[in-house]
């Protein structure tokens, strides 16, 4: 298997890439934003991606966006194709993304949001906290993307302060400052957050 950064020679694989990310939510039954293959085009014409890679087969994916003049990066998109799942693909893809981004953007605070517990685990293990949602970059742009999630009308009527996504960062200021071990990860608080918003949001939504 390799890993590398994604240039135009990957051009080839977009089309498959924003296809597996669909049917990947669509199985999961979680919102996601959608991405064309143009848009994953742009990502390796910059350098800004990671792809995974048997021989010619396509195996994974993950890339960066750049909000706020580039106080905030964002690793998005993680995929890992059904035919190479439970191999610990993911984690690797997320960990050769975040270099990626540290690299690139030393200052900036990494962040995501999502509802996946394993990704969860995976950002948590990276140094990424839990926190909310106005501690993530403001740009209208980044939130506007959520706009072809299904979930979305959550974000807006809590006026972008809460969804069922999880927010976590990053901050390399903060890390610098703080030496400590961290706790250890702790999957049942990530499932009953989960769960607390599942009951309060889609609760509400049934009774509309």
């Amino acid at each position: 298997m390799k890993i590398e950064i994604a240039n135009k020679s990957h051009y080839q694989y977009a089309a498959v890439i924003c296809d597996t990310i669909a049917e990947s939510a669509k199985i999961r039954g979680t919102g996601i934003a959608k991405r064309t293959p143009e848009y994953i085009m742009t990502k390796m014409d910059n350098g800004n991606a990671v792809i995974a890679l048997e021989g010619d087969t396509f195996a994974g994916f993950c890339y960066i966006e750049v909000w706020g003049h580039e106080k905030f990066v964002a690793n998005s998109g993680l995929i890992v194709h059904p035919d190479f799942r439970n191999q610990g693909l993911a984690k690797e893809i997320k960990k050769a993304i975040f270099n990626l981004s540290r690299s690139k953007f030393p200052n900036a605070k990494i962040f995501g949001i999502t509802t996946g517990l394993a990704v969860m685990k995976i950002n948590y293990d990276l140094g990424y906290e839990p926190v909310t949602f106005s501690e993530l970059t403001d740009d209208p742009a980044f939130w506007n993307g959520c706009q072809t999630c299904k979930n979305f009308d959550i974000l807006t009527r809590t006026e972008r302060k809460m969804c069922l996504c999880t927010g976590m960062l990053y901050d390399p200021a903060e890390k610098e400052k703080n030496t400590q071990h961290k706790h250890e990860y702790n999957g049942k608080v990530f499932q009953r957050l989960k769960s607390i918003k599942q009951a309060i949001f889609l609760k509400k939504e049934k009774k509309k």
